[in-house]
């Protein structure tokens, strides 16, 4: 499964793997995949160096890369602070009220949440390229689209890579604009923030808006057949999160999420804004209906969003609420039966891509011989 980005990159198969867990990433970059940390839920640059640390130490001398969330436009002078204050007290008391409903014990006196993602926050992601930067990453990736300026200008100069996430062509042209190297088309079946187009239809696009640009697809790609489906379409690689959540190198605190991830369906995922304030996909549960609902407060725009949930997401987490319990993941979460290792998941892609590539074949030389 390789491509003219795969060899740039020095990677045996074109499979980039995002993942929170710096145990999953190192195993897929030493699996011949590209391991992808994201950072978002990095609040102290301490942690991330630890992680990135360990990294270097694990990924067997492979390379890696980073994922951010970053916006664009440089905001100044804003601290987490000012935008807790911005959150409505019937919010609020919307959270409290949901969670007696379904009795979640609140957190021990002085433990923090969990879950506080500020690395949206233009201090705090600067921190972490800070500490990013000392480290021999090979991608930097932002979630948020292009990352500004002077951020694509400094990774160029230590001769990183920068990919950016598309929903559509017009976006991806604003990359192409911006100086990015890589475009990351990501469909509406992935999880996390997606747009509203279809990857089937969105990569092909992309990939004609920002010729000579190298495009990953993204959303809803779990089999090697699926790769093979990308690369007819164009794409120089593939961009897979979702999958990794079931490997056993992943650490998700949690047998109860591990096992309703199990058992989910491609069916049981939603697109909402119940998490960040964005539209999300994430496993269906009582508690998105509950912000999806219209009798409900509605959500608010990210960041103030996820700022409000954190506490909450946090205590449902520690305290496995089945019935609230979830998490982003696309809709190939139908396919993530069974627990196994990050490398039988390569293993696996690449027998499907083999089979697929091979059925292509026979096809075409039974075309070419009518």
């Amino acid at each position: 499964m390789q491509t003219e980005l795969s060899r740039k990159l020095g990677v045996e198969h074109a499979v980039f793997g995002f993942t929170p867990f710096p145990a999953v990433a190192a195993a897929i970059s030493r699996a011949g995949g590209f391991g992808v940390l994201g950072a978002v839920r990095y609040t102290a640059p301490d942690d991330l160096k630890r992680d990135l640390d360990w990294l270097d130490a694990h990924a067997g001398g492979r390379p890696y890369g980073l994922d951010v969330v970053m916006p664009a436009k440089k905001v100044e002078g804003v601290t987490e602070a000012d935008v807790e204050a911005m959150i409505p007290e019937g919010h609020r008391q919307f959270v409290r009220d949901t969670l007696a409903r379904y009795g979640v014990p609140g957190l021990a006196e002085g433990e923090a949440s969990g879950w506080r993602i500020t690395g949206w926050m233009e201090q705090v992601a600067r921190t972490q390229l800070d500490v990013a930067f000392d480290h021999p990453i090979k991608l930097l990736a932002n979630a948020l689209g292009s990352p500004p300026a002077d951020v694509v200008a400094r990774a160029h100069d230590r001769g990183v890579q920068v990919a950016a996430l598309a929903g559509s062509a017009r976006h991806a042209r604003k990359h192409q604009e911006a100086g990015i190297d890589i475009v990351v088309a990501q469909g509406y079946e992935a999880g996390g923030h997606t747009g509203e187009i279809a990857t089937m239809v969105l990569t092909p696009e992309v990939v004609e808006a920002v010729d000579p640009l190298p495009v990953l697809a993204a959303g809803g790609i779990g089999s090697g057949q699926q790769v093979a489906a990308a690369l007819t379409l164009g794409a120089q690689g593939v961009w897979l999160g979702s999958i990794w959540l079931t490997t056993t190198e992943a650490d998700l605190h949690s047998p109860a999420l591990t096992r309703k991830l199990l058992a989910a369906g491609s069916g049981d995922t939603v697109r909402s804004r119940a998490l960040t304030g964005k539209p999300a996909r994430q496993l269906r549960t009582e508690w998105t209906d509950a912000w999806d609902d219209p009798a409900g407060p509605g959500t608010l725009p990210m960041p103030l969003q996820g700022l409000l949930v954190a506490e909450a997401v946090s205590r449902i987490q520690k305290y496995e609420v089945e019935p609230l319990l979830g998490t982003p993941v696309g809709q190939i979460v139908g396919r993530m039966s069974s627990e196994r290792s990050v490398q039988a998941v390569l293993d696996d892609l690449t027998r499907g891509f083999e089979k697929a590539v091979d059925r292509i074949n026979r096809i075409a030389g039974r075309s070419g011989q009518s």
